[in-house]
């Protein structure tokens, strides 16, 4: 593991990463400033926030909470960086995709280039776009361990669909809105040395089976948009944490936990 962060490596080495994310579209301060004292208080690893130097600024002037930057534009990463941004993130697609933007992984190694070029000494972590079939995601990841990225990150495409199963109903449906990302990071985590990130729809049921599948943590953002509060934030924030920490005995946790099959996922990555 390679990470330029002092404050990162321990919770990567143990697994036990929990990225708050605030929205890479997000220019609601008052939103970003209760996430960000629940990550203080919490056992929060880092916070995910957009690419907005004035907004890095606020929040280094209260919370020694590291702040990643989220952004596909290497002068916004550059710039905040140089405001103290602690770690950057090529990746949080998601505003791109409802402008129809789906970059290419040559577009990404190129993107990478360019960015590792103006900014040396910052961990990068790059999201593995869920569009790209399986062998193509395995394929980039390994093109990015090349080029010395730090961190992955994997991402979902909510899948809606909900089947009549009265007894795990709450279980399943919860679990498949993040089922791609959790197959991505199976199969990634299984062919990279870099530490993963699930993403997308992580919750406090799905996150153990990240963590069963190899992920060194999960980033949560939709899961803490109904929490009204810095007291109900923390709450879940730590709800995540130990769900991470307790299942550090996969076999018992195997053994106990419904696994959901993701051969049928399989098909829609091809």
């Amino acid at each position: 593991m390679n990470l330029f962060n002092t404050k990162l490596i321990e919770h990567f080495n143990s697994k036990q990463v929990v990225k708050v994310i605030t929205g890479i579209n997000s220019s609601n301060i008052f939103h970003i400033l209760k996430l960000a004292k629940a990550a203080e208080l919490s056992n929060a690893t880092y916070l995910d926030v957009a690419a907005n130097t004035k907004v890095i600024k606020i929040l280094k002037s209260f919370s020694n909470v590291p702040i990643c930057v989220s952004s596909i534009n290497p002068l916004d990463l550059y710039n905040c960086v140089l405001a103290g941004a602690d770690l950057i993130e090529i990746g949080n697609f998601d505003i791109f995709y409802k402008q129809g933007i789906y970059l290419s992984p040559s577009q990404v190694i190129d993107l990478v280039k360019e960015i590792r070029l103006l900014i040396e000494d910052v961990d990068i972590c790059v999201t593995i776009p869920y569009y790209l079939n399986l062998f193509e995601q395995v394929k980039l990841a390994q093109n990015l361990q090349d080029l010395d990225i730090n961190i992955l990150q994997t991402e979902s495409l909510a899948v809606t669909n909900k089947l009549n199963l009265p007894l795990i109903d709450n279980m399943f449906n919860s679990i498949n809105l993040s089922s791609l990302s959790l197959l991505s990071t199976y199969i990634i985590a299984s062919s990279v040395q870099i530490p993963v990130i699930s993403s997308s729809k992580i919750n406090n049921l799905s996150t153990p089976i990240a963590k069963y599948y190899g992920a060194s943590g999960i980033g949560i953002g939709s899961a803490l948009s109904d929490k009204d509060n810095i007291y109900d934030m923390t709450c879940y924030i730590n709800e995540i944490h130990k769900s991470l920490v307790l299942n550090n005995n996969l076999n018992d946790f195997h053994n106990n936990v419904f696994i959901p099959n993701f051969l049928y996922y399989s098909d829609l990555m091809s």
